[in-house]
């Protein structure tokens, strides 16, 4: 994968290296020249030694077998290691892979080298101290007598000797006592089955022994780090323990190829490995550790529904290094005992079993729980859908008010999606073949009286269980730098370690979210490296349908060099004017190569810091600063600071990692001084995008330089497989936000827009200045559903002003616009009734200066006082109301977005949300023939009048018997006047495409008229276009001058027949691409400025008169019933005056609203 998980070798330079080319190997951490020692006046080396040959395995010139024949020329804790051949080549340039160490010897293994190579004949030599080099025995007295064996039958022993030094004017180096192995008597013979290939079997007839026969190993921990201490286990029983270089030396043990070591370290997995077959007397073992992995969901428990008597399987699918070996299942939070597997089976189900059901898992890696299920039992004759169909508004056309309900809104009904129990085989599964829906069980067609003409609806009168609609999930959107918005070109993006996408020129992306999947965890890689790697928590819309999101990223940190063999501290702020948060400490020699080896050149250091100071790089923020707490909750952290490290050779740009590198936070950063003892360092799993705990941090006192002493939190890290770390603090303060967005500003509950990004960032206020806050502490975003959105947030109780937040919400890249809090405010509007919403101190951003922009708000996150009744309905919720929040109804608090409504309006005959895939119904006169492939279709028209004019566009069935004469919808859309032109406008106006129908049958021409309001002539149709329709009969008439009719063209005829034709998984993607192209008059550019003369298909000329009539806008602001007061409609208004009189770059269409500009045509 290329999203690397750091690799960081801690081997100290007394640790076994594993080299290619080096020619010494020392014990002082602070000599500077890596390739060549030089001794001083107090050391020097020693002989050359060769008491091994290359035959066999390869060459080992051990200490322990050089001591036994040279015991007096070596001393006792040697500094360095220097090796070369016997024909006087240095070990660093024979090419051989060989292993080195001063405590331990020298070795080269022929099954290392490459093929047909075997190792070379190699001589050694140690640095030892010049007092230790020649008199170490003279200094000494002489050794006593052994002492006896103390061993019992058929075990080992230890015999003992002492001796004495004899010199007063300096110490004597070396052991005063001396032990060796000894066995016990020989016992009793009894018969033992246990047969050995090699050796002999141990007195307890478990085990092979083989007593002339020694295992040497090393043992490595995550990243190449040396893993001192590490335990050594043979059938469970205890050999050894690793020394600080992590080697260990086992006698006795056969290398007969059968037995099994199990190595344990702590915060790694167990790892075992096989001794292999050798007739050497001493073998060599190498073992890398892996990090534990903490445990992650890979797939929750389904919700489902069944009927009482049948049967429903749950199951929780969890991952982790080690795996999990204990299951628990709950239902309503109540463990159901003799259930510990990942499978819960129920069967017979009874109604009280209804309820939440989830699992927890355990493991030595920690403990983790799913998301709970629903799962609904309904009795044998019961309605498992509601019948009758749920309220559902719809607005009618401007020329279709209704006296009967006094308004221009008519009730359409609608089935909610909800699961419900259907048709099932007997098979008991984790997922059902066959998902069933509460839906559309029958419809009526209702005829509704408008000015001069029947409109058609089709209204729902029964809901029943029926299969769900099949859906696709879809995230894209803009990976871009986070200061200046420049995009990410042709990054990659990673999935579970994968690569699944790329982005575009533009840093555009589109990935479709494969089923089951909980939580889309993706990692932005840049190619060019300009930005660092980037792992994002993306919600979406489990329903289906497109979320659209902007991956800010930030820009990688320009490397500063420096030099591996000094002490190196670089500091990290970047607010100017204050001091730097955070100093990342790194001592001499921490630096290692992927392999392990010391590396003591110099180093370009890039490290970016996330400064939390900085609200604009609350975006930017890595995950989405969770944890696995330790009963397997996922709780969240509140960051003081997130810090990506890249670490590379000068010369040849490989990767290092470092050891044992120092953190120090400043901590007169953190204000909340409760924060001070929980301070923790934490790593980023780049697979789970959860965060885990890396160590904690301790207060201590410093002196930097000649300036004051300073309290720092100090910590220890190694910087390994994982390159990104934070500051965090877990905290339990914790509350919900209730949002809802909407169509417009009329805040109705049918017009609830769903799939709305709604984020929140968290804030530090500064003591005393509750509207100034002085750092952010958590980023979170949520997707709108049918009911809103519950934002998590950090609250109190006790203090209102403690933490604060930012709200802002987003639908396709356009900003939803906040309700204003100026000049005073308006409760109503907000949707927070009074004292409360001034308990929460409300304030858009514009509140103290109208030039900022209108896109969110502020407010103090005060928890809900259960003694007081009105904070007891929102919007504020504590953390355990979850499901309070999510399930409160319309009338309940909530704060609220609105789109900037455009000059447009959709009617579809049958209704459909295209916010929710789930909401198509199956019908002939769906606007939507097929719910998993959305086809928007444009036709582009010019305008020759001084004015802008409504168009409309009429679909009707055209060539299938079934729908043929049937009105499949209305669209009507205002025309954008050329800002160059003054008597030039174009309109971009949807029609229905042309094709099959939903039962895929047989294809229908959409029969579509163009019609603009008032006195208009058709001038001219695009000869490409009319060629067409002529070639492609059947032809349709065109006797009125006024409008235009045709039958759709199957085809996606493009830009040069006026024609604008893009199918997606998601139908407000499809009309956003359409909608660019016919603005920008081609067939593969987009534009949000309106270009009149480009890719025309229609001209019509208008009359000069102005328009004295009510539009379709005005008359629905006019509508009884509306909650907008007069001072919004006359803001409204001016807004619109303000936008005519706007130069051209800022006539922006949004992704909903083409022309950004409110109408005031006719019809």
């Amino acid at each position: 994968m290329l999203v690397r998980r750091l690799l960081f070798l801690i081997l100290g330079i007394t640790t076994a290296t594993v080299v290619s080319a080096q020619g010494s190997w020392r014990r002082d951490n602070k000599e500077s020249s890596p390739a060549v020692y030089h001794s001083d006046d107090n050391h020097e080396w020693t002989t050359w030694f060769n008491v091994d040959h290359p035959e066999g395995r390869g060459d080992y010139e051990q200490l322990d077998a050089i001591r036994f024949y040279y015991r007096a020329r070596v001393c006792e804790n040697p500094r360095a290691i220097e090796a070369r051949t016997t024909e006087w080549v240095p070990a660093r340039e024979t090419g051989e892979t060989v292993h080195a160490d001063p405590t331990v010897g020298f070795w080269c293994l022929n099954e290392e080298q490459g093929p047909g190579r075997n190792c070379s004949n190699y001589a050694v030599r140690f640095l030892c101290p010049k007092d230790n080099s020649v008199n170490i025995q003279g200094n000494w007295g002489p050794w006593s007598d052994w002492s006896p064996c103390p061993a019992l039958c058929g075990q080992v022993g230890a015999q003992l000797r002492t001796r004495h030094c004899q010199s007063r004017s300096m110490p004597c180096s070396g052991p005063q006592v001396e032990g060796k192995a000894c066995n016990g008597p020989e016992c009793p013979k009894t018969y033992c089955s246990l047969h050995c290939v090699m050796g002999k079997a141990n007195a307890e007839c478990d085990v092979c022994m083989c007593e002339e026969h020694i295992l040497l190993g090393s043992v490595r921990g995550a990243g190449g780090l040396t893993a001192e201490g590490a335990i050594i286990l043979r059938s469970g029983k205890v050999l050894t323990l690793t020394d600080h270089n992590g080697h260990f030396r086992i006698p006795g043990i056969c290398p007969d190829g059968n037995t099994t070591l199990t190595v344990s370290l702590q915060g790694h997995a167990t790892h075992s490995v096989v001794v292999p077959h050798s007739a050497e007397r001493t073998s060599v073992l190498s073992v890398q550790l892996k990090r534990t992995e903490r445990l992650y969901v890979l797939s929750n428990p389904e919700s489902k529904a069944r009927r009482e008597g049948q049967a429903a399987a749950f199951c929780c699918k969890v991952a982790g290094t080690p795996q999990p070996d204990k299951y628990q299942w709950f239902h309503n939070n109540s463990l159901l005992e003799k259930q510990s597997e990942s499978i819960l089976v129920l069967k017979n189900l009874r109604a009280d079993q209804t309820g939440e059901y989830y699992c927890r898992a355990t493991g030595p890696s920690g403990a983790i729980k799913t998301k709970p299920a629903t799962l609904k039992v309904v009795g044998r004759d019961e309605h498992s859908c509601n019948p009758k169909p749920e309220s559902h508004l719809i607005r009618l056309p401007h020329d279709c008010y209704q006296n009967s309900t006094d308004s221009f809104y008519y009730d359409v009904g609608k089935c909610p999606s909800s699961s419900c129990a259907g048709q099932l085989d007997n098979g008991i599964r984790c997922k059902d073949k066959l998902a069933y829906c509460c839906g559309v069980k029958k419809m009526e067609e209702r005829q509704l009286t408008c000015q001069s003409y029947q409109l058609p609806t089709m209204v729902v009168t029964e809901c029943g269980c029926q299969k769900c609609v099949d859906t696709k999930a879809i995230v894209h959107g803009r990976a871009i730098a986070a200061d200046n918005g420049e995009p990410m070109r042709f990054g990659h993006v990673f999935m579970n370690g994968v690569r699944i996408s790329r982005t575009g020129y533009k840093g555009t992306f589109s990935i479709q979210v494969p089923p089951d999947t909980e939580r889309l965890v993706l990692t932005f890689v840049d190619n060019l490296q300009k930005f660092v790697n980037t792992t994002k928590v993306l919600p979406f819309n489990n329903k289906g349908g497109a979320v659209y999101h902007e991956i800010k990223l930030l820009r990688k940190k320009a490397p500063v060099t420096i030099s591996s063999t000094e002490i190196n501290t670089l500091e990290l702020g970047e607010v100017e004017g204050q001091e730097a948060m955070v100093q990342i400490q790194i001592p001499p020699y921490a630096f290692y190569t992927e392999k392990g080896e010391v590396f003591t050149g110099n180093v370009n250091a890039s490290v970016t810091f996330l400064d939390p100071r900085d609200i604009s790089t609350a975006a930017a923020a890595q995950s989405d600063l969770n944890f696995v707490g330790d009963e397997g909750d996922t709780l969240p952290l509140r960051t003081y600071g997130m810090f990506s490290v890249d670490f590379r050779g000068e010369e040849n740009n490989e990767p290092l990692n470092a050891g044992e590198v120092k953190v120090f936070l400043d901590s007169a950063q953190v204000k909340m001084s409760e924060h001070l003892n929980t301070m923790k360092l934490w790593s980023l799993n780049p697979d789970t995008g959860l965060w885990e705990e890396e160590g904690s941090l301790q207060v201590e006192k410093k002196r930097r330089g000649k300036r004051e002493e300073r309290t720092f939190l100090i910590g220890n890290m190694e910087i390994r497989e994982r390159r990104l770390f934070n500051l965090d603090v877990p905290e339990n303060r914790r509350c919900y936000v209730k949002v809802r967005a909407f169509r417009s500003e009329r805040f109705m509950p049918s017009e609830q827009v769903e799939g709305v990004v709604v984020s929140l960032i968290n804030m530090e206020p500064t003591a005393g200045y509750s509207s100034n806050p002085r750092a952010w502490g958590r980023f979170d975003s949520v997707i709108t559903g049918p009911n809103g959105a519950c934002l998590p947030a950090f609250c109190d109780e006790e203090k209102a002003d403690a933490y604060s937040a930012y709200v802002m919400a987003n639908l396709g890249g356009e900003e939803l616009e906040a309700v204003s809090s100026a000049p005073k405010l308006n409760p109503n509007l907000i949707g927070v009734p009074q004292p409360y919403l001034g308990k929460l101190n409300y304030r858009r951003t514009d509140h103290e200066d109208p030039r900022v922009k209108t896109t969110a708000f502020s407010i103090n996150v005060a928890k809900p006082s259960p003694n007081t009744a009105e904070e007891s309905n929102g919007p504020v919720y504590a953390f355990e109301k979850l499901k309070e929040c999510e399930e409160a109804p319309f009338s309940a608090a909530h704060f609220r977005f609105s789109r900037v409504e455009g000059d447009r309006y959709d009617y579809n005959t049958v209704s459909f949300n295209e916010d929710d895939p789930m909401s198509w119904t199956e019908d002939y006169l769906s606007w939507w023939p097929k719910p998993m492939e959305y086809r928007a279709c444009y036709i582009k028209v010019k305008i020759n009048s001084p004015h802008e004019i409504n168009v409309r566009s009429r679909n009707m069935g055209g060539t299938h018997p079934k729908t043929v004469g049937q009105l499949y919808g209305l669209r009507d859309t205002r025309s954008i006047r050329d800002m160059d032109q003054a008597t030039i406008s174009a309109v971009c106006l949807e029609f229905k495409c042309s094709g099959m129908l939903y039962d895929q049958e047989r294809v229908d021409r959409t029969l579509l008229k163009v019609i603009p309001q008032g006195s208009c002539k058709r001038d001219q149709v695009n000869t490409m276009l009319q060629e067409y329709l002529v070639n492609h009969l059947p032809l349709a008439v065109n006797n009125d001058t006024n409008e235009f009719t045709m039958l759709a063209p199957l085809d996606p005829l493009g830009h040069n027949y006026g024609i604008y034709t893009v199918t997606d998984q998601d139908p407000r993607t499809a009309k956003e691409i359409a909608l660019g192209r016919c603005f920008d008059g081609t067939s593969d550019g987009t534009s949000r400025v309106m270009k009149s003369n480009e890719g025309v298909a229609l001209t019509f000329t208008c009359g000069d008169r102005e328009v004295t009539r009510q539009s379709a806008f005005q008359a629905l602001q006019r509508s009884q019933g509306q909650t907008i007061t007069s001072a919004v409609r006359e803001g409204k208004q001016n807004r619109r005056r303000q936008r005519a009189n706007a130069p051209r770059s800022s006539r922006r269409r949004s992704t909903r609203n083409p022309s950004g500009r409110r109408a005031k045509a006719t019809i």
